[in-house]
């Protein structure tokens, strides 16, 4: 979680993470100048649409101060979407990817059920299976 000194444009880096079911993300708030969550797509939180697999029990980090950390074991393959409570229209969004080795495809989420400014915020599932961890080129 980070951002511009002056607070003008956030992001989460990165932004997006392949990963192997089992393992641990945590985010940690480096922005000095915002608050941040770390929030998964789900009706529970603010009544949004579920963007993470079937069965998964839904995260929500609370507001995290600078220097503030937050993290989540993730063992069910598919794909985890999540946001920034009061940055999601900002475009503070991102995307785990919980695969086992090998995997080449997945299916992704359907377009419409996020605002256009939320859903451009993602990268694609094949940039994230091809590369790995994605960062934002802004510094």
């Amino acid at each position: 979680m980070t951002g511009r000194p002056d607070g003008s444009k956030v992001w989460f880096d990165p932004y997006g993470v392949l990963i192997h079911p089992g393992q641990t993300v945590r985010w940690i708030n480096r922005d000095k100048a915002n608050s941040h969550t770390a929030t998964a797509y789900a009706a529970v939180n603010d009544d949004h649409p579920r963007r993470i697999p079937k069965g998964v029990a839904p995260f929500n980090s609370d507001y995290l101060l600078t220097g503030e950390s937050f993290e989540v074991t993730l063992n069910l393959p598919g794909i985890y979407d999540y946001f920034c409570i009061p940055h999601e229209l900002a475009g503070m969004v991102g995307r785990i990817i919980v695969a086992e080795p090998g995997v080449t495809k997945f299916k992704d989420y359907p377009d419409g059920d996020l605002e256009k400014v939320v859903l451009d915020g993602f990268p694609t599932v094949a940039d994230i299976l091809a590369y790995g961890p994605l960062h934002h080129k802004e510094g």
